[in-house]
């Protein structure tokens, strides 16, 4: 069997840079019994791949590993001639995360300032608001909370007002904030209006049985966006005439369809804002403004 396929290759991370790790590959050729392994492979260009069998016997399935990123694994196809470049995207592992990079309080879109600024409440960090509030949260928190509200600033509802411009009327304020989701009081417009963008096909109802209520409230609705990964989740409590939404962004498996992880990388891992960002920048094309770092390569 003439060894005349090539393999032409373009790694990038999530803001489509190279990588500047070397790698792992493997090769497993699905016709026949043919493996060829790579070690130390150096992402930091464009690099081809020879000495692989061509046509017809050139479906390989493809794994790529680096020390601070998530493995990724696909079916390629050789060619005898350089070929169409296969690009490919390393998520980093959250783990691996050194250094976030945040942008500074004053970049912070408006909306997202004025929400800050009238938290002054917000579970475990009372006596703190605005700019203060922002930077006393931890990275997780903090990076959770811009993936979200860059969510909230890209949904837009059937009245062509963006989610976000709600967060910043004068009745929203943060009330907690977790890694993967935070609550506020929010308008009840809010709920009407998300409610009114099922029938524009923007959300649609799901069960809201995971999302506890406050104490004293009671549920009032849940609604995703129809993204196929990377879902804003707003789940609605009432009061009397107080609401309070919990809002989240739904991972719904995206790491594994959209970077194609090994899923046993994924295994017993909860989700993690990081992985949220990066799933956003690369399937939507939308920042929530950070970058992760990780330790530079040896």
């Amino acid at each position: 069997m003439a060894r005349d396929g090539k393999l032409r290759l373009r790694v990038l991370d999530a803001y489509g840079n190279f990588i500047r790790e070397k790698a792992d590959v493997l090769l497993r050729n699905q016709t026949v019994t043919d493996h060829v392994r790579l070690s130390g492979l150096d992402l930091g260009q464009e690099v081809v791949v020879d000495h692989l069998l061509g046509p017809p016997q050139n479906l390989y399935l493809l794994e790529i590993s680096a020390p601070s990123y998530r493995p990724v694994r696909r079916f390629v196809s050789t060619a005898t001639d350089s070929g169409p470049t296969r690009l490919i995207y390393l998520p980093i592992d959250a783990h691996k995360v050194v250094r976030v990079d945040f942008p500074a309080y004053e970049d912070l879109a408006e909306g997202a300032r004025r929400l800050l600024e009238r938290s002054e409440a917000v579970l475990g960090q009372s006596g703190h608001a605005g700019k203060d509030l922002y930077l006393n949260l931890d990275p997780i928190r903090r990076a959770g909370l811009l993936n979200i509200l860059a969510k909230c600033r890209r949904t837009l509802l059937a009245n062509g007002q963006p989610v976000v411009a709600y967060l910043a009327a004068e009745s929203s304020a943060l009330l907690e904030i977790r890694g993967d989701r935070f609550f506020a009081s929010v308008p009840k417009e809010l709920r009407e209006e998300v409610k009114h963008s099922v029938a524009e096909e923007i959300f649609e109802p799901v069960s809201g049985a995971l999302h506890t209520p406050p104490k004293g409230y009671s549920p009032a609705g849940s609604f995703k966006t129809r993204d196929s990964y990377g879902n804003l989740q707003l789940t609605f409590f009432a009061r009397g005439n107080r609401w309070v939404a919990d809002i989240d962004i739904d991972d719904a498996r995206g790491l594994e369809h959209v970077f194609q992880v090994l899923r046993n990388a994924l295994t017993g891992r909860p989700t993690h804002p990081y992985d949220i960002h990066q799933i956003l920048l690369v399937h939507q094309e939308l920042d929530s403004g950070y970058r992760l770092k990780t330790a530079a390569p040896a």
